[in-house]
């Protein structure tokens, strides 16, 4: 059960009006790494996970990061306050309103006249909030480690969107949020580390041969070494084969006799005449004495003639 208190959790103040950073917020709010994809994420992460430890974790976290989604909303609608009085009540001339709302080069005139100076379900560019930005697979090693990478990705956010403003009581709730952030990291990987074994995700082991091996794929210079085609941890192929099982490399499929069939008879119909030269659109298309398409005429080229 969720009983919402109206005190956020770390105090919002705002020093002045400011749309433009107002829109860029919205990142956080709707967008791939904001809060309500982080809420949404470790919930439904929680309602399957069968560890009670772990299921505890993620409805703390799932919870906090609701209430980081208020924080940001609030804000956005802080900075906006100013903003949607006018827009609501006309009461600049249209070009000086534009331009507030236009601030330093932001289009943030886009998300105030649609959504009225309040926080929307977008992110900065005004793109929907969507659950395709939830990638959890149902296998705890796995989701834990793409829970460490979205941690460090919002924290990265939240980092720039610092840089960008000079209020420093919206730095100070932006520091916070990005705190809080490497926290959840820090828990995450705490409780995949607490898995043993957690890697390889899953339970299916890999196959030995190709397990640690290294492919050199790219070509035209000499290969990069480091830890990861390091040659104590992998075999290093410089010049991989083409087919690396040792086959032949080429795809095949044994089909029934009645399905051989209809293939063949489709490959026949559909066979090319490899000796023809037919007559096509482009041909009919060409300028009166363009002989072969080039844009040469019969007169740029008097040796030539028609075949």
């Amino acid at each position: 059960m969720f009983i919402h208190n109206k005190r956020l959790q770390y105090t919002v103040r705002v020093s002045q009006p400011n749309p433009g950073l107002a829109n860029l917020l919205l990142e956080q709010f709707g967008g791939p790494q904001g809060e309500l994809a982080a809420a949404c994420r470790y919930f439904t992460q929680a309602l399957a996970e069968e560890d009670p430890g772990r299921k505890d974790m993620l409805f703390d976290i799932a919870t906090e990061e609701l209430s980081h989604l208020e924080i940001v909303g609030s804000l956005i609608a802080m900075l906006n306050r100013g903003a949607k009085g006018e827009l609501a009540e006309g009461v600049q001339q249209e070009a000086e309103l534009y331009r507030s709302l236009q601030g330093a080069g932001n289009d943030s005139h886009v998300t105030q006249i649609l959504y009225g100076g309040g926080p929307a379900l977008v992110n900065s560019a005004g793109v929907p909030w969507s659950a395709a930005y939830i990638d959890t697979i149902g296998e705890p090693t796995a989701d834990l480690r793409s829970n460490i990478a979205a941690e460090a990705r919002a924290k990265l956010i939240y980092e720039r969107l610092i840089n960008v403003t000079d209020d420093p009581s919206v730095q100070e709730a932006l520091g916070f949020l990005m705190t809080r952030e490497v926290s959840h990291q820090k828990s995450f990987e705490k409780a995949l580390y607490s898995i043993t074994p957690n890697f390889p995700p899953g339970k299916t082991p890999p196959d030995p041969q190709f397990a640690s091996v290294y492919f050199k794929m790219s070509q035209g210079g000499e290969a990069r070494r480091g830890p990861w085609n390091a040659d104590a941890t992998f075999a290093f192929i410089e010049e991989p084969e083409p087919a690396v099982d040792g086959g032949d490399g080429l795809a095949s499929v044994t089909l029934p006799p009645d399905q051989q069939s209809t293939l063949e008879a489709f490959a026949m119909r559909g066979q090319s005449d490899a000796n023809s030269d037919p007559v096509t659109g482009a041909d009919l298309g060409k300028a009166d004495g363009d002989l072969d398409g080039t844009g040469e005429t019969a007169d740029d080229t008097p040796s030539r003639s028609r075949q």
